[in-house]
Order: structure tokens, then C-alpha cells, then sequence
């Protein structure tokens, strides 16, 4: 079963030299293992995500490019973290430069959502 995704939680790019760690604002409310718990929509690049290290498709910083959200999320049934779906380890997010972000660590060892 996938697991929650909190505030420090660490992210991976196919295209980025190092993880980075995931940046959760307390908006939603939310706490897990006294983190704040992510949704979907927590994509935002240099808030959320930060950057990868070097891009090695571009030979430069690898400064995340995340125009639209998590896909999927805890869908199904859904699981409704501040009236979008929550973020689970399983879930990617696509960079307009062609890297795919997944997570690494979700941050949390405990909870699992469907």
C-alpha cells in the first residue's frame, strides 16, 4: 500500500545528479510523524521542489520545471487532503524538460493510504 508524503520527504529526477528534499508549507494543515502531509498540488518549483543538482540533459542546474500537479495521488478511494487528492510514494510528477520526479523517501515510515 503507498505511503503518505511529508515535509522533508526526498525526491528523485531521472534527468538530476542528487535527490532534494521535498518542502511542504503548513497551508493544508495536516500533520504526520509531526511533519505536514503533501497533496497533489504542492508541485510548485523552487517552493516545493527544489532543485536536482546538475541536469544531465541540459548541462546545467537542474532547476525543476512543474507546471501541473501529481498524478495520480490517492485516488482510489479517494483520500482528500485539503480539498485535493493527498500525495502517496507512488504517484510522479513530469518536468517540461523531460525528467520524471518520484519520490525516494516518502519522509514518514507509518502511514499508508489507499
Amino acid at each position: 500500500m503507498p505511503m503518505q508524503v511529508v515535509n522533508g520527504a526526498q525526491l528523485i529526477c531521472t534527468f538530476g545528479s542528487v535527490p532534494s528534499i521535498f518542502q511542504v508549507l503548513p497551508i493544508h494543515r495536516e500533520l504526520d510523524q509531526n511533519q505536514f502531509a503533501a497533496n497533489i498540488m504542492d508541485h510548485i518549483p523552487l517552493v516545493n521542489i527544489m532543485p536536482f543538482g546538475v541536469c544531465v540533459k541540459l548541462a546545467g542546474p537542474c532547476v525543476p520545471a512543474t507546471p501541473a500537479p501529481w498524478v495520480p495521488g490517492a485516488v482510489a478511494p479517494p483520500v482528500i487532503l485539503d480539498n485535493a487528492p493527498a500525495l502517496d510514494n507512488i504517484s510522479t510528477l513530469i518536468c517540461t524538460l523531460g525528467g520524471v520526479i518520484t519520490v525516494l523517501n516518502p519522509g514518514q515510515t507509518t502511514t499508508m493510504i489507499p
